[in-house]
């Protein structure tokens, strides 16, 4: 804040009245218009900017101050606890179809800009701007946006009757983004981003590969987390495993069980890569049985009955059709606590809403589940939504670069449906592509973030060296806080390779393990 009464003028000479006025309105000019410094376009002035099928609802400049989380902000990411630089906040509604209504923000901070753009991605059906991811990419000082991907509210029923407005969801409302915010830039700074990137995860991980697979000139960098790319048959997968357990009572697992099974498995497969730290490195090698676990005799929560074992089991395994094709993987050892599929009395509503999407029914009873039906049709009439095509060759001929990421404990979408997309691209594209594509998977890490690991990571400062110093990141290093405090350390590295310790020193040291590749443990 500049205060009035400590202006020193300059050659220690007191101006005239008059001159004291043009001084004062220059004063005002800044603190009230705050014109942009380094570009071509005050802010106030973008309201007026003309942009195909976009109306600028608001352009004005926010001081620098603490973030305020907005009411309806997503709970994820977390709110920062940050101040922002002062900016001109840009809010805009974009039509590109008749039905299309998609309102997004872009901040465009003005001396702190670091040249570079980052759009920030969405999770579940979306419906609201990522305020939180926005004030953390701004912070670090970026110009960014984000978008409510066409509706409001976090469900499907939007789709209900508006195909065009699923596109949007789909894959349109994030590009449109990107291409109006590149204009905004441009014109508020006289000139383009030197980079733009993509920072997502979950619903924002599908976006960052769908932008790569559609649209492979928008970014240069894509950070893509714990992708829900496969939409339609991670959805299909979860009913397949809960509505059985739904429709028998008796294969309720308490929460108790579940950290009981928890126990069991770490008690097992813990010490499986050298560290008794409760995190599996590698969840794959671990081959314990649940049936172990079968009650003898009454039963409690120190065993588990055998409807109780089926349930637990159908979450591990992987769901097939009838003909045996895996319909989405299933969920990884070690992650027992991170489990929901016992905590409620019907499907997630982020599932069932595909299905609303498939029959156009807000009242469809997922009562009437059929695995091979209802996967088929949700592939018709929602696979559009997915994002699993392998050939990326675009986006890596234009110099784009992929970081991928995934939690081992994730509770919502499986790990090894990542690895699943990862080794297709391979597959696809031949196996050498470590120059611009890489997978790093975070032991004990659920969904995005969380547990008591090392699950907090710099992802856009490996992404910001590799793609623009060349670095390509041989590992990224990872951290947990315990109360404001960091408590462990580890590095994550680029997949198959894992973090093997050294056999000396605290295992909360990064500095103590290395990355490489270790045998499979049968």
């Amino acid at each position: 804040m500049i205060s009035f009464s400590r202006i020193v003028y300059p050659f220690h000479c007191e101006p005239t009245r008059l001159g004291k006025a043009f001084i004062w309105l220059g004063l005002l000019s800044i603190v009230f218009f705050a014109p942009n410094a380094l570009g071509q376009t005050p802010c106030q002035d973008l309201k007026t900017l003309s942009l195909p099928d976009t109306t600028i609802t608001a352009a004005e400049w926010v001081p620098a101050g603490p973030y305020k989380p907005k009411a309806n902000a997503p709970a994820f990411p977390p709110p920062p606890s940050v101040n922002l630089p002062g900016h001109c906040r840009v809010a805009a509604v974009l039509r590109p179809s008749s039905d299309s209504h998609i309102e997004m923000e872009l901040w465009l901070p003005d001396k702190e800009w670091n040249g570079k753009f980052q759009g920030v991605g969405n999770g579940g059906f979306a419906g609201m701007i990522s305020y939180s991811a926005m004030a953390m990419a701004l912070q670090e000082g970026y110009a960014t946006a984000s978008t409510d991907t066409g509706h409001k509210g976090a469900n499907a029923l939007f789709g209900i009757g508006h195909p065009e407005k699923v596109v949007d969801y789909a894959y349109r409302s994030v590009h449109e983004m990107t291409v109006k915010s590149k204009a905004l830039i441009g014109e508020y700074y006289g000139k383009p981003p030197r980079f733009s990137y993509w920072n997502g995860c979950s619903t924002g991980g599908r976006q960052g590969l769908m932008e790569a697979q559609r649209y492979p000139e928008d970014y240069d960098g894509i950070v893509a987390g714990a992708p829900a790319n496969y939409h339609s048959h991670l959805h299909a997968s979860d009913l397949a495993v809960i509505v059985p357990i739904l429709q028998n009572p008796k294969s309720k697992v308490s929460r108790a069980q579940l950290e009981m099974l928890n126990r069991a498995v770490l008690d097992a497969c813990d010490t499986l890569d050298g560290v008794k730290d409760g995190i599996l490195t590698d969840p794959r090698q671990c081959h314990f049985g649940p049936a172990s676990l079968l009650c003898k005799g009454a039963d409690s929560e120190d065993c588990l009955t055998q409807p109780q074992l089926d349930a637990v089991e159908s979450v591990y395994a992987s769901p097939k059709l009838s003909s045996g094709e895996i319909i989405f993987p299933g969920k990884a050892m070690g992650s027992e606590t991170t489990w929901m599929v016992f905590d409620s009395g019907q499907p997630a509503s982020v599932s069932l809403g595909t299905f609303h999407l498939t029959y156009q029914d807000a009242q469809w009873d997922w009562r009437t589940f059929d695995v091979d039906r209802d996967t088929a049709l949700a592939d018709e009439k929602t696979g559009f939504i997915n994002a699993i095509d392998p050939d990326l060759t675009a986006f890596k001929a234009r110099g784009g670069k992929l970081l991928l990421y995934h939690g081992w404990n994730d509770f919502g979408i499986s790990p090894e449906n990542t690895i699943d997309y990862y080794s297709s691209v391979l597959s696809f594209m031949g196996t050498d592509q470590e120059e611009w594509l890489r997978l790093f998977m975070v032991p004990g890490m659920g969904h995005c973030r969380g547990g008591s690991c090392p699950d907090q990571a710099n992802y856009m400062g490996a992404m910001e060296r590799w793609r623009e110093a060349g670095v390509a990141p041989d590992h990224i290093a990872a951290y947990h806080v315990t109360d404001n405090r960091v408590d462990m350390t580890r590095p994550l590295c680029p997949y198959p390779q894992v973090a093997i310790y050294s056999g000396t020193g605290s295992t909360n040291d990064a500095a103590n393990f290395r990355c490489g590749i270790t045998e499979t443990k049968e």
